[in-house]
């Protein structure tokens, strides 16, 4: 009977710390007990760990206030502890600072929320990190995206320890989507306008209203008044991206606003965005955000209320 311990942390997402167990309960409601292990689970505070033995996995679940786990070093050990036992660890969303500050992720693939994801890779850039997955199982250690991947997560370990069929029955259960979904999905293009370079910022802003416009490293260059060799460099140092990183990334952030407010065809949209050749902006799009242009209309489109 596995036995599962969510750890309870100061500004713990309430609804990750219940949810869960309710999704386990869920699960077990629909297994014969006679016939195959129920997954037991407990939400224990920091203080309370030390008092448990025999976890087969313990949950660092998300928060919504900015934690970062940085000042819980008992936490951290008994972290460490418990992997060293053989236990599997587990995070969602900003939760695996918490697995980074105990020294576990160190070489290993791992996931966080992507908008997290610069935070992450400076405090551990050891980490293998990959923000576009939903969920990362590397069999003792298991992180997912998020601040809702506790849900993927919790599916996961049902599908663990009770097996395809109990997941099945569960996702129908509450309505839930158990596939096909990925971070980059859900990702936005948040450039970054808050360092001192006073060129390039009116350059970003320039490009903000004119994304159909002539977009090449020369034009831009001419644009904002600087050499072709000196935008690359102060552009890079500013944003963090190339020249053409960021027009690529600008564009398509663009289209899915266009895709998600408009009726306008995707071949409209490709030329309103500053492409012309729509096979190559749908080979872009998806390679961005993981979707077809058509697939992520479906999914994210805004429907207004018609008025009455």
């Amino acid at each position: 009977m596995p036995n599962l311990a969510i750890i309870a942390y100061e500004g713990s997402q309430k609804s990750a710390l219940h949810g869960l167990g309710e999704l386990f309960d869920v699960a077990n409601s629909l297994i014969d007990e006679d016939l195959k292990p129920q997954i037991t689970h407990q939400v224990l505070a920091p203080s309370e760990t030390e008092r448990v033995r025999n976890i087969d996995a313990v949950i660092i679940p998300p928060n919504l206030n900015g934690k970062r786990g940085e000042h819980d070093p008992k936490l951290h050990h008994w972290i460490v502890h418990q992997h060293l036992a053989g236990t599997i660890i587990c995070s969602a969303c900003a939760g695996s600072f918490w697995l980074g500050h105990a020294g576990i992720l160190d070489g290993r693939p791992a996931t966080t929320h992507w908008a997290l994801e610069e935070d992450f890779r400076s405090h551990f850039p050891k980490v293998r990190l990959s923000p576009e997955r939903i969920l990362v199982d590397d069999n003792d250690i298991v992180t997912a995206g998020g601040v809702m991947a506790w849900v993927d997560l919790g599916i996961h370990l049902i599908g663990r320890w009770l097996g395809p069929t109990v997941v099945s029955q569960t996702c129908r259960q509450m309505l839930i989507d158990p596939t096909g979904r990925e971070q980059r999905n859900y990702r936005s293009f948040r450039p970054n306008l808050a360092h001192r370079n006073q060129a390039i910022r009116a350059l970003q802003i320039w490009m903000e209203s004119n994304v159909d416009a002539d977009l090449t490293v020369g034009a831009l260059a001419i644009q904002a008044g600087l050499s072709p060799r000196s935008l690359h460099r102060k552009f890079l140092e500013s944003t963090g991206h190339t020249v053409n990183q960021y027009v690529q990334e600008l564009r398509i952030e663009k289209a899915k606003g266009l895709l998600e407010l408009t009726a306008q065809t995707v071949s409209e949209i490709c030329w309103q965005v500053g492409y012309k050749d729509v096979s190559a902006f749908n080979r872009l799009f998806k390679s961005i955000s993981g979707l077809s242009a058509g697939e992520y209309r479906h999914r994210f489109r805004i429907h207004p209320t018609p008025v009455t």
